[in-house]
């Protein structure tokens, strides 16, 4: 009997020790997480997203993280690095590149080139025959480690999110992985970047966010709506800031959108001036304890998989206007739909956006 009490308190001595000493990547700091509202008022609950008419993708492809309409035809970026593309119905689809990476945004340049966001090559640019040529992949020789979202100007600059510069998803595990260190973290330290052709120059514009993710233009190309996932916020950036530190209080980055009641990704300009973003996952209760706790986030990347507090799988999407005004919201609680990363509007239907799924869903608009 004394030797399996010995066993048991070194076992439980072991444990302990494991979980307050064991190595983790993060090196997290408190910050103050508003209080929830919860599912009300313009997002009060509801099953507008419910029932989508879902596309099958080639066998094997998965994750239309980012869908655009060009020219009659459904452009969509897979996990497989692979940008599909297709009849609006989903037939006929062919692969149209592979980047060898993970697009996760893309928009198209006044020349007819796809101007790809690379979480692991960068800002690429794709030719209309598939060749795949790297714009930037560094400012000032430090390297762009998560490209997630660009939109290109009428100028021909170009503007895109940079994610994490501490965790590159290449080292650690993939896109999902890297997201969930950097948000655990909470250091801040993704920033927005402007590419010029003209100069092939690459310089930063703000930074000091907390996973910035989808980016979109105001109506004149002034401004810049950001999507900083982190902190359930989009932010309202001007274009010519110049290492802005979005904390700073400046009057060229504001918070237009606060205290989201999910993590918002991806902002695509629909209709009658509405900007639609996707939201990958619904807040946890549990995070937003933690959040001036950062000896507890680290050990929870202590714990099993299973034991991490992400999100449950639930279907949302919302528009707003330039005003910051919540114009339409749907959703899907059932979470048959999860992870829905973003939204493109067309004249006839809505594309429903999302991480991980084998189907791309769509609904009458």
């Amino acid at each position: 009997m004394k030797k399996i009490l010995v066993a048991a308190l070194v076992l439980l001595a072991a444990l302990a020790a494991y979980l307050l000493f064991w190595p983790v990547p993060v090196q997290p700091v408190a910050w103050a997480a508003p209080a929830s509202p919860g599912y009300q008022g313009a997002h009060a609950v509801n099953d507008r997203l419910a029932g989508l008419t879902l596309i099958q993708l080639p066998q094997g492809e998965t994750g239309p993280e980012h869908v655009v309409l060009r020219d009659g035809k459904l452009y969509a970026a897979m996990a497989s690095g692979r940008i599909l593309r297709m009849q609006p119905d989903g037939s006929a689809a062919a692969i149209y590149a592979d980047t060898g990476g993970r697009v996760l945004g893309f928009d198209f340049d006044a020349g007819g080139r796809l101007i790809a966001a690379d979480a692991i090559k960068g800002l690429l640019a794709v030719a209309p025959d598939g060749r795949v040529t790297v714009l930037a992949d560094q400012v000032a020789g430090d390297p762009i480690r998560y490209a997630d979202a660009v939109v290109v100007a009428r100028n021909g600059k170009i503007y895109f999110s940079d994610a994490s510069r501490r965790f590159a998803p290449a080292e650690w595990g993939g896109t999902f992985e890297a997201a969930v260190l950097d948000i655990l973290e909470q250091r801040a330290t993704g920033r927005i970047l402007e590419y010029d052709p003209a100069t092939r120059q690459t310089r930063v514009v703000a930074r000091g966010l907390s996973f910035p993710n989808g980016v979109a233009f105001s109506p004149d190309e002034r401004h810049l709506y950001v999507a900083e996932t982190g902190r359930y916020r989009v932010w309202k950036v001007a274009v010519d800031a110049h290492d802005l530190d979005a904390g700073s209080g400046s009057a060229q980055a504001q918070v237009l959108l606060d205290n989201l009641p999910g993590y918002p990704d991806n902002l695509m300009r629909g209709a009658d001036g509405r900007i639609w973003v996707g939201l990958s996952g619904p807040r946890s209760a549990k995070v937003d304890d933690m959040a001036g706790k950062p000896f507890l986030r680290a050990l929870t990347l202590r714990l099993p998989r299973a034991l991490w507090p992400l999100p449950v799988p639930y279907g949302h999407v919302f528009a707003f206007d330039d005003s910051g005004r919540v114009v339409a919201d749907l959703q899907d609680p059932s979470g048959r739909y999860p992870q829905t990363t973003g939204v493109t509007e067309t004249a006839d239907r809505l594309y429903i956006q999302n991480l991980h799924l084998g189907v791309l869903g769509w609904k009458p608009r």
